[in-house]
């Protein structure tokens, strides 16, 4: 069984490769557009402030996923963006409805966590 865990993080990096990043796409407003791409992060920006980010579920469920970013609601995430526009979370997006994903966005590439690394904040959507 220990030559699993990185048979699985060389599948991962190997598919990883070809798959398409994710880039930050700045919305004025306070609502997500009806219509998300799968390679998009939609970071909502209302009077100058960011307060929201929607995607899409990255499982391929095809669910929205709209996280908190603003200061004293819970739960809330960090988003960073590099001068890529590629987008990293914290902490961990886990879904607690629907497909039940969970996984990290760091960099723009989205790293699936496993079941025995469970850590982070569940999102209802």
């Amino acid at each position: 069984m220990r030559f699993l865990k990185p048979l699985r993080r060389a599948w991962e990096w190997l598919t990883g490769r070809w798959r398409k990043q994710l880039r930050v796409i700045d919305v004025a407003g306070d609502e997500l557009p009806k219509s998300l791409c799968r390679d998009q992060v939609i970071r909502l920006i209302d009077d100058g402030e960011e307060w929201s980010a929607g995607m899409l579920c990255p499982c391929g469920c095809g669910d929205t996923i709209e996280l908190m970013l603003l200061r004293g609601v819970k739960p809330r995430w960090n988003l960073t963006v590099d001068r890529e526009m590629r987008p990293t979370l914290h902490p961990s997006v886990w879904r607690s409805v629907g497909c039940k994903s969970h996984f990290w966005v760091r960099e723009g590439r989205v790293v699936w966590v496993t079941p025995m690394t469970q850590a982070g904040s569940s999102v209802d959507a």
